[in-house]
């Protein structure tokens, strides 16, 4: 029976692990998601590994061979318990696929009605009473909205529970 492995890959070895798999072929997932990175005064939004260090493997391990994806480049090694790969529990992988978007990239927004440019209100904090326009999630679940203060849209980051959307 087909099942999902963990495959624990080098740092930052997704992609080149994802690579060399599917060309000895393995079926492969490596599941993305948007983040922010900060390079040279720059913020800009990459792809980035869900999990950093691990993807998954389809396979048989009673009828196919596994034992070569551990030597393979960018692998660091199989999740094992007692020298036999552990199978994830049912439905995780496809779970994961189920919140990817058009783009192939998981969903990680938890306020999913949420839509950039959308008014809502803070509602504790610093900023609790005041009302703002939304402009997306960070990669740590912080809220990034335009505040007007003096005169002037100001971009703050709050946690993610103390905004609501405006009615």
């Amino acid at each position: 029976m087909r099942r999902w492995y963990a495959v624990h890959t080098h740092p930052q070895g997704e992609a080149r692990a994802r690579a060399n798999l599917e060309r000895q072929g393995y079926e492969v997932y490596l599941p993305l998601c948007r983040k922010w990175r900060r390079h040279a005064r720059r913020t800009e939004i990459v792809a980035a590994p869900l999990f950093p260090r691990y993807l998954f493997v389809r396979l048989d391990v009673e009828a196919e061979r596994w034992r070569p994806i551990v030597s393979t480049f960018g692998v660091s090694g199989l999740v094992c318990r007692g020298g036999l790969p552990v199978p994830l529990p049912e439905g995780i992988v496809e779970a994961i696929k189920g919140r990817e978007d058009a783009g192939a990239f998981v969903d990680l927004t938890r306020q999913a009605a949420l839509r950039p440019g959308d008014r809502v209100q803070v509602v504790a904090g610093p900023f609790a009473d005041h009302v703002a326009r939304f402009e997306g999630l960070s990669d740590t679940q912080r809220v990034i909205l335009l505040l007007e203060l003096l005169g002037r849209p100001i971009r703050v980051s709050v946690p993610a529970e103390s905004v609501t959307a405006c009615a």
